[in-house]
């Protein structure tokens, strides 16, 4: 590994996933890897209290990882997926497909959620820590079967990321419709979807990863006849995931896989905010893995730790 690779082997960083904060540009304390402005602009979308720009705190990452979803690059794959996804579906039947809520099993997993601070402008507000992220994360891919639709934990994660950088909080529509929580759901949403509390980050994470196993077939069927590469065909459905959560209907269907460039800025900044939160999600998944190779995951000190998954 590099020294410019997130590494959690390190004692600050293994410092600031037990539950240390590091001092953020303009004063604003944050958790490693935290952005500072927490995307105040998305999916039109109008954050209070954020600070203008869009500049994080984390480190830095020169080497791309492998694409994520590997079982998209082969065409049988995304010919799947495509059929797979030729019938669309109501937001009422998405809520038919969420599993039974296991109580017991929330409970387990909000239990072992450890919560740092993080200012926002002149507000304190907590985060999960690395650890816990990822644990939800895991879980919530996991069992949506997202990696049916060729996606995995790090695009839970990467949504998140470009959503509230995992500050859970209020956030508007440019209409004043009120977003909620850690995934930013809409009131009417939460409900078509059968989230019970959109402000519960365990709930919210699991019926999200729902919803982006549908965006995943929206954006397969989007892709449908273009001429790409199985690189380049990874990456349009991972555009396509950012296009459906930030969009109204209208919106997307503007979307032709080919035009990106022409998406308003805050959907623009949203595939690129998603794209860094999934490395990042990678990147921390394996050095988990190493460090559990190691026998030295005590070190993280924190109660997610032995409750993750790895190596698949």
């Amino acid at each position: 590994m590099t020294n410019r690779r997130l590494s959690i082997a390190s004692s600050a960083t293994a410092l600031a996933l037990a539950g240390f904060v590091a001092t953020g540009i303009h004063g604003a304390s944050l958790p490693a890897l935290a952005k500072a402005d927490a995307n105040p602009v998305s999916s039109g979308r109008v954050q209070p209290d954020a600070p203008a720009g869009d500049v994080r705190v984390r480190a830095q990452f020169t080497q791309e990882l492998p694409v994520f979803g590997n079982n998209l690059t082969n065409p049988a794959s995304q010919q799947m997926i495509a059929v797979t996804g030729t019938q669309s579906r109501t937001a009422q039947q998405v809520t038919d497909t969420v599993p039974p809520r296991d109580a017991a099993y929330y409970s387990q997993l909000r239990s072992r959620l450890n919560w740092v601070p993080v200012r926002l402008g002149n507000t304190e507000l907590k985060t999960p820590d690395m650890l816990s992220r990822l644990m939800l994360v895991q879980s919530a891919a996991r069992r949506a079967g997202l990696a049916q639709v060729g996606l995995s934990f790090a695009d839970v994660y990467g949504i998140i990321n470009a959503e509230t950088s995992w500050i859970p909080r209020v956030g508007a529509s440019k209409d004043g419709t009120p977003n909620l929580g850690i995934a930013q759901f809409e009131p009417a949403t939460a409900k078509a979807l059968g989230l019970s509390n959109p402000q519960d980050p365990v709930e919210s994470v699991h019926v999200m990863a729902l919803h982006l196993k549908d965006a995943a077939l929206w954006s397969a069927r989007k892709l449908q006849g273009l001429k790409l590469s199985p690189a380049m065909y990874t990456a349009k459905l991972r555009e396509g995931l950012s296009v459906y959560y930030n969009l109204s209907s209208k919106g997307r269907s503007q979307w032709n896989g080919l035009n990106t460039a022409k998406l308003p800025i805050e959907t623009r900044r949203h595939i690129s905010n998603a794209a860094q939160g999934a490395r990042e999600a990678q990147t921390l998944e394996a050095e988990v893995r190493e460090m559990r190779a190691q026998g030295r995951m005590e070190a993280l000190n924190s109660p997610a730790s032995g409750f993750l998954k790895t190596g698949g």
